[in-house]
């Protein structure tokens, strides 16, 4: 009773938004998620220090601008997210084009899978969205919510034209016989990790636990590793989805070597992103939790 009385204000939410105009609804998640940034302090605290720690010379002016940023861009997703039933092919460069599609089509002709290479940036959900729409399903792999009306109503959505979900705890299985098919598969490597499932590689020159599934599953099976990132262009007034060539897989046959070397390249192409787009990405998670034996804690 009590995940259903949780769950009822985001499904009204969810359905009254679906049938607001496109503007009125983003205005509507904006404000918000601008509203959830005043009330929720903690959150507040940990994004300043995680922009403390990436930039450190950046001002407070600074960084609170990028953190106001950080919401709008949730809000403006959150909106698009709930429109997903109104979007077709017909009109669905109102809300994204794309740049570099090419990189995805060379990676996908090899025939050994690609792994999309992303980020808790811009609109995530939406990029996976878009691809299963022009004919090119993804299987994501997610960390089901903890209420489970809210997983269900989500995993709905992210699989209304044929993207398939598979959870953290089936991580390996489901991603090996996926890139076996030939299939793509969409991983958010951006969160903070603990190891065994995790090694230490720099992110903004700060030791981070990082997943290395994408370079142990990449390596194995030899499948494209190709960045793909949502990023919203103000002066499009929409998201572009941009493709990167695929990373080169280092390979010195030292597994364990390159386990880690690879982990750190991914995450330096996320880094890239990120530094370019500071106000699209998630600060408010704490990147930095996991630390090396002996070192303290970077939050309070």
């Amino acid at each position: 009773m009590r995940e259903r009385l949780e769950y009822a204000p985001v499904w009204f939410l969810a359905n009254v938004l679906r049938w607001t105009p496109r503007l009125l609804a983003r205005a509507l998640c904006i404000g918000l998620a601008l509203l959830i940034y005043r009330l929720h302090p903690r959150l507040r605290r940990v994004g300043l220090r995680n922009l403390e720690l990436a930039f450190p010379g950046m001002s407070s002016q600074e960084k609170n601008g990028i953190l106001h940023g950080v919401f709008v861009s949730m809000g403006r997703q959150l909106a698009e997210f709930c429109l997903f039933p109104r979007y077709t092919r017909e009109n669905l460069s109102q809300v994204a084009i794309y740049e570099g599609f090419q990189n995805y089509n060379e990676a996908a002709e090899r025939g050994k899978g690609v792994i999309f290479l992303t980020a808790h940036l811009g609109g995530w959900e939406i990029s996976s969205f878009v691809q299963s729409l022009i004919g090119h399903p993804l299987n994501i792999v997610v960390r089901p919510l903890d209420n489970s009306y809210l997983d269900r109503m989500v995993d709905l959505y992210r699989s209304m034209h044929g993207n398939h979900t598979f959870s953290k705890q089936d991580f390996a299985r489901g991603l090996l016989s996926s890139l076996r098919a030939g299939d793509t598969v969409g991983i958010l490597m951006d969160t903070n990790m603990t190891p065994p499932q995790g090694e230490f590689v720099d992110f903004f020159g700060v030791p981070a636990c990082t997943a290395t599934g994408i370079a142990r599953v990449a390596l194995h099976t030899d499948a494209a590793v190709v960045p793909g990132f949502g990023v919203w262009d103000q002066s499009l007034g929409k998201y572009k989805i941009c493709f990167d060539p695929a990373v080169p897989l280092v390979r010195t046959g030292d597994t364990a070597a390159d386990i880690i070397t690879n982990t750190a390249l991914f995450t330096k192409v996320i880094e890239s992103y990120v530094a370019r787009y500071p106000e699209q990405w998630l600060w408010v998670h704490r990147r930095w939790k996991t630390r090396p034996p002996g070192e303290p804690s970077l939050y309070e």
